[in-house]
């Protein structure tokens, strides 16, 4: 699979776009465990055009992260254009256009999939930020479709793909689904299988072990696969599903001391790049799937959440034997 000159090999694994979740220290970690490409969290267009320090704290990169994307969303046309070039000028490797994003306060603003209501007001919007790039690199995430009486995705794909549109990541799921019930892989097969169509098409939905990102691959042909939740405490995901797919082989879950350990370079970045404050109180969702299934977590995490400083966390992180903590009721 190639966007243009970004050359992510056979069978790439991408971190999905998540609110609050994919924020530089995330993605950090993520591409030191393996993933091929990773993504700011959605950043609204009118935010960026507002030069808001919320945003471009968001766009903001390291250099170990590339090959890394923006993504962007909104609801008019001129502030997706104007966003566009604000994007590029801060030099990531591409910047991608959120279709999908189901939340109700995002929809009735005309953004995020609310687009696959008005396949038309797609068309422009993606055409306008196409054009604002110029030859940087353009592509878009989106789901099936707005419900199941009208799933169009290769319509969409067939549209984008004229317009310039370099990839294309679906979320094999209906805006009415949300999140809900199973990720419907087979219309992922039926677009790799759409006359006509070129461009890499990325899966996404339901891939939370090395197992299921294989199943993925092999049951729809698609040319990459993402992977959201089930990277959440667990960015070994992508290293583990690099060599189950290479090898045929299950690499051993990490111990309790590296999980530990990660969770404890994960903070450092977290307030290397937030400041202390922030970057302590952000790092509060991630402590449960990180500890999740050690042995007297649960009173090692009611430690740490009363803490406002990194140093006595990281103590408690590093310092933590599951047998020396009395179990809790």
């Amino acid at each position: 699979m190639k966007i243009d000159q970004i050359n992510l090999g056979n069978k790439p694994l991408l971190l999905a776009p998540m609110e609050d979740v994919t924020d530089s220290p995330f993605r950090q970690i993520c591409r030191k465990r393996g993933a091929s490409i990773v993504y700011t969290e959605f950043i609204s267009s009118e935010a960026i055009i507002r030069d808001s320090d919320i945003a471009m704290h968001k766009m903001h990169f390291e250099e170990s992260e590339r090959p890394f994307g923006v993504q962007i969303f909104g609801g008019r046309e001129e502030a997706m254009e104007g966003a566009t070039k604000v994007a590029i000028s801060n030099n990531p490797d591409l910047v991608d256009i959120n279709f999908g994003c189901p939340v109700y306060k995002i929809v009735k603003k005309g953004a995020g999939s609310a687009c696959l209501k008005d396949l038309d007001m797609m068309e422009r919007m993606a055409g306008k930020v196409v054009d604002a790039a110029g030859d940087f690199p353009v592509t878009v995430k989106t789901r099936l479709g707005w419900d199941d009486r009208s799933i169009r995705i290769r319509e969409v794909a067939l549209m984008l793909q004229k317009l310039g549109v370099k990839a294309l990541t679906v979320h094999a799921r209906t805006r009415c689904q949300k999140y809900k019930g199973d990720a419907q892989w087979e219309y992922l097969k039926e677009l790799k299988n759409t006359p006509g169509l070129e461009i890499p098409i990325i899966g996404n939905g339901d891939v939370t072990s090395p197992q299921l990102a294989k199943k993925m691959f092999d049951e729809t042909g698609v040319d990459g696969v993402m992977i959201g939740r089930g990277a959440i405490g667990n960015p070994w995901i992508f290293e583990q599903t690099r060599h189950y797919l290479e090898t045929g082989e299950l690499l051993p879950d990490p111990t309790v001391k590296q999980r530990l350990a990660m969770c404890a370079e994960h903070l450092r970045f977290s307030v290397a790049h937030h400041g202390e404050q922030y970057g302590v109180i952000i790092m509060k969702k991630h402590y449960g799937q990180y500890l999740k299934g050690i042995r007297n977590s649960r009173q090692l995490r009611g430690q740490i959440m009363q803490e406002k400083e990194m140093q006595p966390i990281l103590e408690l992180l590093l310092n933590f034997k599951e047998e020396e903590l009395y179990a809790v009721a």
